[in-house]
């Protein structure tokens, strides 16, 4: 299984548009953003700084409910 890459918040964010979500609001540094069927995720971000993989990892897991393999593929597009 291939290792998640780091990325920052802004990279993160196209990929989400990719995948049909609309931004909703903010707070502070922290984006919140919701799918049309329902699904929600916040990002956080804070300038110049990547996403842990930790976290990138449980955002896709359980707010995306996606596999790895299907995230990673939309890295390549």
């Amino acid at each position: 299984m291939a290792k998640l890459p780091l990325l920052s918040a802004k990279e993160f964010i196209k990929i989400l548009k990719k995948l049909n979500f609309i931004f909703k609001r903010q707070q502070g540094s922290h984006m919140f953003f919701e799918h049309p069927d329902g699904r929600t995720t916040i990002v956080p971000h804070h300038g110049g700084e990547d996403i842990d993989r930790g976290l990138l990892n449980k955002i896709i897991k359980h707010d995306l409910q996606m596999k790895r393999d299907d995230f990673l593929e939309y890295l390549k597009n």
